[in-house]
């Protein structure tokens, strides 16, 4: 979407465009059903899969590792993307377009919270806590794509 404005010293129009925001999730598998959650710092505040902003010069992925290592001290190989979540209302604050990728911890035993998430948790995919953002849509998605039994409530 274009917007004029007006530089204040020149007057001369100026066009800006207003775009979402890149942003990765990381669905962190730990098998057979469950999953990494972070619980947020900052607003909104609940559970969510770790995950944060794209930083400019930064790939995707390498924007999905750092955000798992760091709001979860976990390393993670990816698996597969996931998909890419677009909906203009996923996140209250403004418009933001998640990459979404599924990865795998190599060591469970460094789990532990850091940087924006005030914890860091195992959840089964059948206990999960309520979810901020779409998150649990994300993980209905994941569940669907992993034909994870009929019994798994995700």
């Amino acid at each position: 979407m274009k917007y004029i404005k007006k530089c204040p010293n020149c007057g001369q129009v100026i066009e800006t465009y207003r775009n979402p925001f890149p942003t990765v999730d990381v669905v962190t598998f730990v098998p057979p059903f469950s999953v990494v959650l972070i619980k947020r710092k900052n607003k909104p505040f609940g559970w969510a899969l770790p995950g944060g902003f794209v930083d400019y010069g930064e790939s995707v992925e390498s924007a999905a590792l750092r955000e798992v290592k760091e709001e979860t001290g976990l390393d993670v190989s990816l698996l597969y993307l996931l998909g890419v979540y677009s909906d203009p209302k996923r996140d209250p604050r403004f418009h933001t377009l998640s990459t979404v990728f599924v990865g795998i911890p190599l060591d469970l035993s460094q789990l532990e919270a850091g940087d924006d998430a005030d914890k860091a948790r195992i959840f089964s995919l059948n206990q999960l806590p309520n979810l901020v953002f779409d998150h649990a849509k994300i993980l209905q998605d994941f569940c669907y794509k992993m034909k994870i039994s009929e019994d798994i409530k995700c």
